[in-house]
């Protein structure tokens, strides 16, 4: 259905940087249907990571749902990511995961990339997740970093572990470093190493340190690998060292404004671009850093999404933040 990057050969098992060494996997040719097809997927654009909604007793409401999906249909999207951090992965059973994600396939335009999160703490459930997700209908998977060990997620650990799912996955595969959530950075001298493998695509970075986002982007310049911006925060800066989009949690409230600001980027138009970027930052932090995925959901609601509750234990907003976040959206002209 979609391509991945010509393969490539990339040397000895071993290398040797001073007195460590580094296990370097030597590639072998990828089995998937992706590969057959001798395509390479271009994943340029802006991605909301959408939330799920979900009923007073905590089940996934796919009513709201549906109707969220309708509307996002409407907004120049490259596609969505499904199952990510503001989809509250971590606390839908594995049926519920997969059954959101074929739900979206479902009701999105075939013109749209469905991103799925297909990553688990173990390599094993990782590599089953994301045979699950690509049978729901998911495009590209999105694979977080194990982080329960991280003290022992070195490069070698975090390296063998994206091999074997990107060995093993019909669809290509997004690296997902988000270290707000997982306390752990994936090494640079990682990515660099798993932009080689046939079947990996990109990397969605959500850290906000431009300097090693222009990093990864130089030294993967060879595999055109793709990197994603994880905010919209720091979007502008992004696409200004190289990156080819963002997944951006604001978009599920401001999905048009988002997409204006990636089409100025662009189209060179940076004076325009910085005024409508300044204007996104308290919004955007609002709703990531500031008050997580409750600020998300509460902020859903008042732009015409369903946000409803969330699974416990996360807690609504009080009636302070609320207030807050509300202003940090007033006062940038937002509402």
């Amino acid at each position: 259905m979609f391509g991945v990057k010509t393969l490539r050969t990339v040397g000895p098992a071993v290398c040797r940087r001073g007195a460590s060494v580094l296990w370097k996997p030597t590639w072998t040719q990828s089995r998937t249907r992706s590969a057959a097809a001798g395509q390479r997927v271009d994943i340029g654009g802006i991605y909301p990571p959408i939330a799920t909604p979900f009923t007073q007793k905590e089940d996934v409401d796919y009513q709201k749902l549906d109707e969220n999906l309708q509307k996002y249909a409407k907004i120049p999207f490259k596609g969505l990511v499904v199952q990510g951090s503001n989809g509250e992965y971590p606390y839908l059973t594995d049926e519920e995961r997969v059954e959101v994600v074929r739900r979206v396939r479902l009701e999105l335009p075939t013109d749209k990339l469905v991103m799925a999160g297909s990553g688990c703490e173990s390599t094993k459930a990782t590599v089953v997740m994301t045979e699950r997700m690509a049978g729901a209908g998911a495009d590209l998977v999105l694979v977080v970093t194990p982080c329960f060990y991280k003290g022992m997620m070195d490069s070698r650990a975090l390296v063998h572990h994206f091999t074997q799912v990107a060995d093993s996955s019909p669809v290509p595969v997004v690296l997902y470093n988000v270290p707000a959530n997982t306390g752990l950075d994936l090494p640079v001298d990682a990515v660099v190493r798993l932009a080689q493998h046939p079947n990996i695509l990109g990397l969605k970075d959500s850290g906000g340190d431009i300097t090693r986002i222009a990093l990864i982007v130089h030294k993967t310049k060879p595999q055109d690998f793709q990197v994603l911006a994880g905010s919209a925060g720091f979007l502008m800066a992004a696409y200004s060292v190289g990156c080819v989009g963002g997944v951006c949690a604001l978009a599920n409230v401001l999905g048009r404004e988002v997409c204006e600001l990636e089409q100025l980027c662009v189209s060179g138009r940076w004076e325009e671009a910085c005024a409508l970027q300044q204007r996104l930052i308290e919004p955007n932090t609002a709703v990531t850093r500031k008050f997580g995925v409750p600020g998300l959901k509460q902020a859903m609601e008042w732009f015409g999404y369903h946000g409803g509750t969330c699974r416990s234990p996360l807690q609504p907003l009080s009636e302070a933040e609320s207030q807050q976040l509300r202003l940090d959206f007033s006062t940038n002209g937002w509402l």
